[in-house]
């Protein structure tokens, strides 16, 4: 009778355990990869290996198969560019070779097609030339938000979609090379371990984790396949949407795109800690960031049943963006909907300090020019060289102020 009653315990117990709290996992994935003791995780050194390792081990935790050509590792060896308009060669050996590795687990339902979920895990090591820190000081980049936050947020959907949405597979891929220029994601495409013709589509999150207060999330690629729009708004009850059709941008979703292959990229934003020393953990919103990967999971689910998705060319935006051969020296509010150009940040010894601008004020002229958003700010830079001196007026506190510009 007692081990009757024991047993009858031990199930009701069992029964009532609460889901696994796949949530905590964000915040620890997340404080790891941007540890120190990664030293910022650049392409080819010992840092992007151990995040490389913590990223297979999680796999394995999660129960994916390896993907990779070694294990869960899909190693690429490249010369790093000295042209900037030349492409790079892969799998090249002598002086200078770097080799990079991507890190890819796979969910196998038995299913026809597959969709790939992504995030790169490089970052810049102790800075270098896609640095924004001006101090003389040798500091790490660990890079929390760019992208520590994306890898764990991919971490976490693969604990989530086990069992669930079995009408696809998934493969996940943490990229290397993204800093170097897509190079991890663009290997994949051209070297891909699974048929990318059942692809259906692919999800990429990059810098998910400095959420504003206003829950401002910006989605690219929404133009990518004609049924985007309508599931991105059927789902979403707790984001200030931005939404660009471009399949094109500054991620590994573009290497996805360029392959007919339909794309949805996730990003919160730009900040002044971008590409310095202080993006750290301490600053990452993990509320944000679970709130990102519920939305991403919903999506998933809704489009379980869809089969193969259409995919649909995009107007390429970066085809029209104007060049131009000076700057602010500003890290402009890729979020702000208003009008006018917000910045986000300031470039230290750049013409906008110089000139007294910070970051909230929001550019509404330049020159000659009214400015009512990104491109209108673009174009009217476009027309200014070295030398050239201008006034700005900016909003700031609901008042402009006009202060004069020098393009050094």
């Amino acid at each position: 009778m007692k081990n009757t009653l024991f047993f009858s315990f031990l199930t009701i117990l069992i029964s009532c355990s609460p889901e696994p709290n796949y949530e905590s996992y964000i915040e620890k994935d997340a404080i790891f990869l941007s540890s120190d003791d990664l030293e910022g995780r650049q392409t080819g050194t010992e840092g992007e290996k151990k995040a490389a390792d913590y990223i297979s081990k999680r796999y394995k935790e999660l129960g994916l198969s390896e993907k990779g050509t070694k294990g869960y590792l899909q190693p690429f060896s490249f010369k790093p560019k000295t042209n900037p308009h030349e492409e790079v060669k892969f799998n090249v050996n002598g002086d200078g070779t770097i080799t990079g590795n991507n890190v890819v687990g796979f969910l196998d339902n038995q299913a026809e097609n597959t969709i790939i979920i992504g995030a790169h895990y490089d970052h810049l090591g102790y800075g270098g030339e896609g640095s924004l820190f001006r101090d003389s000081i040798k500091a790490i980049h660990n890079g929390a938000d760019d992208n520590a936050s994306g890898v764990s947020v991919m971490l976490n959907l693969a604990a989530k979609l086990k069992g669930k949405n079995t009408n696809n597979n998934y493969l996940f891929i943490a990229f290397s090379g993204e800093e170097m220029g897509l190079l991890g994601s663009n290997y994949f495409v051209k070297n891909p371990t699974i048929d990318s013709k059942k692809v259906s589509y692919m999800i990429n999150m990059d810098m998910v984790g400095r959420m504003k207060k206003d829950s401002t999330l910006a989605i690219y690629g929404t133009g990518t396949s004609p049924i985007f729009k309508q599931v991105l708004k059927s789902h979403n009850s707790s984001f200030k949407l931005i939404q660009q059709e471009s399949g094109v941008g500054p991620s590994d979703h573009t290497s996805f795109y360029l392959a007919d292959i339909p794309v949805l990229h996730f990003f919160t934003g730009q900040h002044s800690d971008y590409h310095k020393p202080g993006d750290d953990s301490d600053k990452l919103n993990f509320n944000g960031m679970y709130l990102i990967s519920k939305y991403i999971f919903d999506i998933i689910s809704d489009l379980d049943d869809n089969g193969k998705l259409a995919f649909r060319k995009t107007i390429n935006e970066s085809e029209s963006t104007p060049r131009f051969k000076v700057g602010l020296g500003v890290v402009p509010d890729y979020l702000y909907d208003g009008k006018g150009m917000r910045i986000d940040g300031i470039s230290e010894n750049k013409p906008a300090q110089k000139a007294g601008l910070k970051k909230g004020d929001i550019v509404i002229q330049l020159g000659d020019s009214t400015i009512t958003n990104m491109m209108s700010y673009m174009r009217a830079l476009s027309v200014f060289k070295k030398g050239d001196k201008t006034t700005v007026i900016v909003k700031r506190n609901n008042k402009n102020v006009k202060t004069e510009i020098n393009f050094e």
